[in-house]
């Protein structure tokens, strides 16, 4: 019989009047059923958190380090439990999910290494004119207030991590609503969080429904919303809520690009496996997973039959066996959609070269070339073990290429050529270009976030903290400098 689990209200476990299940993707199966927060108690966790703004704000950076080590700590010690339970709930396979504690257990390192040096002050001296003779300037960051983080479920550990960790390291409250498909991940963070000295109000983790976070959003005492998720959602609470900070970390449709002078047999083979493990890892559910491959034509012929290859011998079934490398989808509906977004570009004329077939949520690896550019698998991020493969006649094709598309998070470009490198870094409209390689490469402490439709704002420890703060000036006079 599973339990039903708590959630975690300013600090303390609770539970409501009501509940949910959350279930495997894989087979069904039970896998925990989580008590639903009142609208009362979700009044009293926003109270909590604005009533400790100013007493957080001025907690020692070595308390909120110190509870930040901590969380990394157990997170390493619970590794396997915790990639079981993202395995189940996720559907994502166990191996990638160890790999995405890994990633949590680097966030809250990071983040407790840039509580102790974060706002140590810098000092600028204004006598350059002679109206500031005598004056010193020191600048500080402080937080906005309250962060209202709104977690997906495609990492729904490590993604939750990005939204507490920086928010602890700062002396930011946060409320943490983790996503409805997969709560169970960011309810072990609150189990963590509450075995450390943290002042009670300055975290909660509420598994609130969907329809009830207008109001949430809404709510002025919560003036930065950190968002990841997709563009419609972002932009609908952007919009909702136009004097508030919001940071929306939203989709792409990821390009490979592989040039001219990547073309020896051990590049190409090389290019094949990582695109072919990369656009169906997590089950192409990542914003970064690669959705477009677009090849230079003096590569395309030898590197489509090596891509098709690389992509058939991706293993695919239970998430809970170590060698499969492709679990299903989140949902049955996912995967129903990814398949109609499949049949669409087929009959506009697609050709499909392997997969293209659904059983349940899983759908199968999938690689297709031909597409139409007005398809929705052209122009839509498919979230999903979906690939399509295109030729082009030079870089300046292949780059212009990867800008006609509305998304810009990363784009990977394969060359050799340090030329080239620098020349794709200027051209490509995305937040990352990522050489040598897919665009699927993100470390946890680098700025990570995109342009035109992909968001706004930074992710990355340090950067998120920036995002959580603002300068203020204090102005000594009367000084003998």
């Amino acid at each position: 019989m599973t339990s039903t689990h708590a959630f975690w209200l300013a600090g303390r476990q609770a539970t409501g009047e009501t509940t949910f299940d959350v279930t495997s993707p894989w087979d069904g199966r039970l896998v925990g059923t989580v008590a639903v927060p009142t609208d009362a108690q979700v009044e009293e966790a926003v109270a909590a958190a604005h009533a400790v703004v100013d007493e957080f704000a001025a907690t020692p950076a070595h308390v909120r380090a110190a509870a930040l080590e901590h969380v990394s700590r157990r997170l390493v010690e619970r590794t396997e439990e915790i990639a079981q339970l993202i395995s189940a709930e996720n559907g994502k396979p166990v191996k990638w999910a160890r790999g995405e504690v890994g990633r949590a257990v680097s966030v809250f390192r990071f983040a407790a290494e840039e509580a102790r040096r974060f706002n140590g002050g810098e000092a600028q001296r204004l006598d350059t004119d002679a109206g500031g003779q005598g004056r010193l300037a020191l600048t500080r960051r402080f937080p906005k207030g309250v962060v209202l983080g709104i977690a997906p479920f495609n990492f729904p550990l490590n993604l939750c991590a990005h939204k507490i960790a920086p928010a602890v390291a700062v002396g930011a409250p946060i409320i943490l609503k983790p996503a409805p498909a997969t709560p169970l991940s960011g309810l072990i963070l609150g189990e963590l969080l509450a075995e450390t000295e943290l002042p009670a109000g300055s975290w909660s983790v509420l598994p609130v429904p969907n329809d009830k976070m207008p109001a949430l959003v809404q709510d002025e005492r919560l003036p930065v919303i950190s968002f990841t998720g997709s563009d419609k959602v972002g932009y609908a609470i952007m919009d909702s809520v136009p004097r508030k900070h919001c940071t929306l970390e939203l989709g792409g449709n990821g390009a490979a690009v592989v040039l001219a002078d990547f073309a020896s047999e051990e590049d190409l083979d090389w290019a094949a496996t990582r695109i072919a493990t990369f656009s169906n890892y997590q089950g192409g559910q990542s914003c970064i997973s690669v959705q477009r491959v677009i090849a230079d034509a003096s590569v395309y012929d030898r590197l489509l039959p090596r891509i098709v290859a690389a992509v058939e011998a991706q293993n695919t079934g239970d998430p809970s066996d170590p060698s499969t490398d492709v679990g299903p989808l989140v949902s049955e509906d996912a995967a129903r959609r990814v398949e109609s977004w499949v049949d669409e570009a087929v009959g506009a004329g697609a050709q499909l070269h392997t997969g293209g077939k659904r059983d349940g949520a899983s759908y199968a690896p999938t690689v297709l070339t031909g597409v139409p550019a007005h398809a929705t698998l052209a122009c839509e991020e498919v979230f999903g073990p979906v690939l399509t493969v295109q030729s082009v006649d030079g870089e300046a094709e292949a780059f212009a290429a990867v800008n006609s598309s509305k998304y810009g998070l990363q784009a990977g470009v394969f060359t050799h050529d340090l030329q080239t490198a620098f020349r794709a870094h200027r051209a490509l409209e995305v937040g990352g270009v990522i050489v040598g390689d897919v665009p699927s490469y993100r470390a946890d402490q680098m700025p990570y976030g995109g342009a035109k439709q992909s968001g706004v704002g930074r992710e990355g420890v340090k950067f998120a903290m920036d995002d959580y703060t603002y300068e203020r000036v204090l102005v000594l006079t009367g000084l003998a400098l």
